[in-house]
């Protein structure tokens, strides 16, 4: 049996886990950082790498004590190598090469966007090629699953990611930081149909994503509401917001499968992973775009969606596997594209 740790630290969650390659998680640890960029209405760098660096050693020693195991009974120590706040990311780095070369065992460093794609594969055990809507605070594309390592990018956002847009319209209506969970409860008690919003780039050509618009749409619509927002003028702007990402999404996700299933027609799986994974108006409308496209829709539980260790560990299980280990001057990076191959997008919100 493998036996891998893995280590992330790439944005405001500080995790460890164990994974073993009969797909068994044997410990998961994640500190979240709410608490403190919660004041800031965002994550502050600076704090995020200071609290990896307070943490990351006791959470590492809190995995292996509830995997009741030994470092020198691992095959590997994996860790998030990029893309993401680069101060993180050097503290996950570093502490997982210096246990690798305390414990003589290789190290692996593993792109943060394939955890969050190979995260179905520990879940569900499902062969490749599949399709993958990757949705986060920082990311939001459209992914043909090939293999370990082997990424075709159908779509991405032009500007900024879905989880962003979230948050900043959170923002805008007055409720907290993360806007996410915020304005799916929200929404949930408003009337999507009371305020008309559009839906960008909904029927045109090619599968990439936009969300700039619709933002700034939302924020010239509550500057003509009354001061301050009443419950039920938040509740209908999350409400209207949230049904015009999914109708966005939905119709970017159906464009992709069409293109999937004509390239790939063994494929059978349309799966979404990041963060905005976890809202439920979105997943409702991908099992939608799923099953007339005739795929499986499939989605991680929640707690895998958001960042995790686990799926660190598990890419890792992926690459080791493979032979696919790196050596101890590997160099943290802050963007690393799944697909290197793919054009550029347009637009200063692209994160990769």
């Amino acid at each position: 049996m493998v036996l891998i740790l893995g280590v992330e630290s790439s944005c405001d969650e500080t995790a460890a886990a164990v994974v073993a390659d009969d797909r068994t998680i044997l410990a998961d640890v994640v500190l979240s950082q709410l608490e403190e960029h919660r004041p800031f209405g965002g994550i502050v760098p600076e704090i995020a790498a200071r609290a990896h660096l307070e943490h990351v050693d006791r959470l590492v020693a809190e995995a292996m004590a509830r995997a009741g195991l030994r470092f020198d009974q691992l095959d590997a120590v994996a860790a998030t190598g990029g893309p993401g706040l680069i101060g993180g990311v050097m503290v996950g780095v570093m502490t997982a090469k210096a246990i690798a070369l305390a414990a003589n065992k290789p190290f692996l460093a593993v792109n943060h966007l394939e955890g969050h794609a190979l995260t179905a594969r520990l879940t569900h055990s499902i062969d490749f090629p599949y399709l993958l809507l990757l949705a986060s605070g920082g990311h939001c594309q459209l992914l043909a699953v090939l293999g370990v390592g082997r990424y075709k990018r159908l779509g991405t956002t032009i500007d900024d990611a879905a989880g962003e847009a979230f948050d900043k319209v959170a923002k805008m209506v007055g409720l907290g930081y993360p806007g996410g969970p915020q304005v799916q409860a929200w929404a949930a008690k408003g009337d999507p149909e009371r305020f008309a919003l559009p839906r960008p780039m909904k029927g045109k050509p090619g599968c990439d994503f936009s969300f700039s618009g619709l933002k700034n749409a939302v924020r010239l619509l509550v500057e003509t509401l009354p001061q301050p927002l009443s419950e039920r003028d938040v509740a209908d702007v999350c409400a209207a917001f949230q049904a015009a990402v999914a109708d966005s999404v939905g119709d970017r996700t159906r464009r992709a499968v069409a293109e999937f299933t004509r390239n790939w027609p063994e494929g059978r799986h349309l799966v979404v992973a990041g963060g905005v994974a976890a809202n439920s108006a979105l997943r409702a409308m991908l099992e939608k775009v799923a099953s007339a496209g005739g795929l499986t829709f499939l989605a991680p539980p929640l707690k895998l969606c958001t960042d995790n260790a686990a799926m660190i560990a598990w890419a890792g299980v992926e690459r080791f596997r493979l032979g696919l280990t790196d050596r101890l001057d590997f160099a943290p990076r802050p963007r690393w594209p799944l697909d290197p191959d793919a054009p550029k997008a347009r637009g200063a919100g692209v994160k990769a």
